[in-house]
Order: C-alpha cells, then sequence, then structure tokens
C-alpha cells in the first residue's frame, strides 16, 4: 500500500494554500508533516480525502492509492474510500461525535454504511476497541462521558474497525495533556508495527514529529520545504525554516 502525492497544489483563487511536489507515505511508517499554523498542513490533508474542493478550493496534481488516481474522482467514489480505505482524526475529536447518539451508535452506524450487517458491526466495533486498549462497554456512553484521550482512541479504533489502509491525523494530541498524548502515540506506533498501516501525521510540534515519525517532510507559507528521515532532519535541517522550528522547541536547561 503507498499514498503518492505528486506535484500537488491547493488555490483559492490565486491564493496557493498548500503545495507538494512529491509526497510519499508506505504501509508501515509513519510521516510527519510538519509546519506553524497556517501553513497549509490541514488544507493538504483535506485535499486527500477528496474535501478541499468543499470549502471551495482548487486542486490540481496527483494523488495516488496503491496506483489509483483519486484526483478528479466523483463525490460517491471518494465516498467508498473515505473511511473504507482512507481514514482521519482531527484535533477535536469531540467534533466527530454527535452528542445526542451514545458513541456504539455513531460507530456502529458508520460500519454499516459501508457494507456491514449489524452482528459484524458491533463486533468489529468491539474487537477495534481492545485494539486501542479501551473496554467495549464504553460504546454503551455518551461522547460527553468520555474524556478527549478515549474518544481520540475511539476515532482511531473506527479506523480499525473500517479497514482502512491510510491513517490522516490531523494535530490528534494537540488538544491533550502529556499523559493522554503519550497514550495516543503508543496506540499509532503499534497500529504501524502490528497492522502496517501507512499513517500521515500532522503537527507543528517537532517534538512529537521526532518522537514518533520515521520521514519528516516541513510545510512553510503553504509548501514542502524540506523532508527526510527524521533523524536526519532534526540533526542537521538543511532550511532555514527548519532550523527555526526547532529552535522554537522547548528545552530543559541543565
Amino acid at each position: 500500500m503507498k499514498l503518492q502525492i505528486r506535484d500537488l497544489q491547493v488555490r483559492f483563487g490565486e491564493q496557493l494554500a498548500a503545495s507538494a511536489t512529491a509526497l510519499d507515505v508506505d504501509a508501515g511508517e509513519i510521516v510527519g508533516l510538519a509546519g506553524e499554523s497556517g501553513s497549509g498542513k490541514s488544507m493538504t490533508i483535506q485535499a486527500v480525502l477528496g474535501l478541499a474542493g468543499t470549502a471551495g478550493a482548487t486542486v490540481t496534481g496527483s494523488i495516488k492509492l496503491d496506483g489509483v488516481e483519486l484526483t478528479g474522482m466523483s463525490a460517491a467514489e471518494l465516498r467508498a474510500i473515505r473511511g473504507r480505505r482512507i481514514a482521519a482524526i482531527f484535533q477535536s475529536p469531540g467534533l466527530a461525535f454527535n452528542p445526542v447518539f451514545r458513541v456504539g451508535a455513531i460507530v456502529t452506524r458508520a460500519l454499516r454504511q459501508h457494507g456491514l450487517s449489524a452482528a459484524e458491526a458491533r463486533d468489529r466495533a468491539a474487537a477495534a476497541m481492545r485494539s486501542v486498549l479501551l473496554p467495549p462497554e464504553l460504546l454503551h456512553r455518551y461522547p460527553a462521558q468520555l474524556s478527549g484521550g478515549q474518544l481520540q482512541r475511539v476515532a482511531i479504533a473506527l479506523a480499525l474497525a473500517l479497514r482502512a489502509d491510510v491513517l490522516l491525523a490531523d494535530e490528534p494530541t494537540s488538544a491533550l495533556d502529556v499523559t493522554v498524548q503519550a497514550e495516543v502515540l503508543e496506540v499509532l506506533r503499534e497500529l504501524r508495527d502490528s497492522r502496517g498501516m501507512a499513517i500521515l501525521f500532522v503537527s507543528h510540534d517537532l517534538a512529537v514529529i521526532a518522537e514518533l515519525c520515521d520521514r519528516v517532510a516541513v510545510m512553510r507559507a503553504g509548501e514542502v520545504v524540506e523532508q527526510g528521515v527524521t533523524r536526519e532532519v532534526i540533526a542537521a535541517p538543511r532550511h532555514e525554516y527548519t532550523r527555526e522550528l526547532l529552535a522554537a522547541v522547548p528545552k530543559l536547561d541543565g
């Protein structure tokens, strides 16, 4: 499995919102997309999901999944791929769950929309919850009864239950405290190592990128300015913007 982006440009009129000449995410690896707010990271995610156009953007270039071109697909074709092949989690997981429905009802409805029977959806949801170290009993609760970290892991469980090949993670830990953040990062590592999932991890925090990601691409003002193996980019950044981002990472004296 491979997600391959070539010559991607996302524009609002004449304004360039995101650009990536070449960006790949292979099965069994986590690729970080780093940069400050407004650098184009989230818009890149929206383009991969086929949602940038709904916000009024024009998308050109190539986005391929296993060699199949996604750019230019119809809305119906993209709906069949979203969730089933490409799943996404976001910064505020609570926004993904309707507060008037129990968590399990939301998860099983999503699974049934992709062809599972009610019994299959319940069984697969319970198994996925265990995979992210949550008791299936939490599916009977309402979103407000779960913590932010639990809701984020439920969102990851849904991606697992759908058996997605690619997970797009858009700032999934920035709203969580440090302890819960570490738990979510460990779940993502486990998805890479045991399931061979390809993960594109968006963050403004290079410290988190350094801890989690195999490779990193750095975005500035809508463009990827540097990319490579994470430890090499962190140790010897070539672009001045990358050096500025690293200098902004808090350090403990002594």
